[in-house]
């Protein structure tokens, strides 16, 4: 039983109080070094660690805004004096306190050490050439690579009678594929799944690539005209 019991214990509330007190102050100033490094870095999110002669200070930064300042002596200890998650202990805390000043130092230092550091940078560019003659020639040798398809996938469509189908070869050693979607070419594909789409839906091939694989177009067109001339040959005798 308890009621015997008197002991007096010591009230927390008033360093509980400070504690927070502080801990709002540098939330208040740190938060403006977050936002200006986030200025400076480029990038909403990211983190920078500053160095002084007792500890590293480490600001942390989400959508701009502080997301905690860790303090870490050089005993390896870790304080978070600014942190989403709990409170730091007021010991520990004031322990940080002590080099928070030479942490502002080193941060101005940093800054100041950036100051002039694009001034000799040129922005006189030389002229981007034009891709206007380059694209010219592409679609010009992608419509032709068109034409012919459309040809095939007419002939294709008028012998297989279906709404949908494919015809596939290989061309030296790559697969070459031609899908059509009634009457036209829906799409040549060189190369199997993950190949180069000379014909598309969506975009046109780029000229590289035209450049690299044209020259093996003529055989693919001579493996469906094999393909049509072993289709007549099976019906060559065939009388009603």
């Amino acid at each position: 039983m308890n009621e015997g019991i008197d002991f007096d214990f010591a009230d927390t509330e008033d360093v509980a109080a400070r504690r927070d007190e502080v801990v709002a102050a540098v939330e208040s100033h740190a938060g403006r070094i977050a936002r200006e490094l986030a200025l400076l870095q480029g990038g909403d999110y990211g983190q920078r660690a500053f160095t002084t002669s007792r500890g590293t200070w480490t600001v942390k930064y989400e959508g701009g805004a502080l997301q905690y300042l860790r303090y870490e002596g050089k005993g390896g200890a870790e304080t978070y004096v600014v942190s989403t998650k709990r409170q730091p202990d007021p010991a520990d805390l004031a322990t940080a306190m002590r080099d928070y000043e030479a942490f502002v130092e080193s941060y101005n230092d940093h800054v100041e050490s950036l100051s002039g550091v694009l001034d000799d940078v040129s922005t006189d560019f030389p002229a981007p050439r034009e891709t206007a003659d380059v694209v010219a020639e592409r679609d010009r040798v992608v419509d032709r690579i068109r034409e012919v398809c459309d040809e095939m996938a007419v002939q294709l469509h008028r012998y297989d009678g279906t709404d949908y189908g494919t015809f596939g070869t290989t061309v030296s050693g790559t697969r070459w594929e031609l899908k059509r979607d009634r009457d036209r070419a829906s799409y040549l594909r060189v190369g199997g799944e993950g190949g180069i789409y000379l014909l598309s839906q969506y975009e046109p091939p780029a000229a590289p690539d035209v450049r690299r694989l044209v020259g093996d177009f003529p055989g693919f067109v001579e493996s469906y005209n094999d393909h049509v001339e072993e289709l007549e040959s099976d019906l060559d005798g065939v009388t009603l």
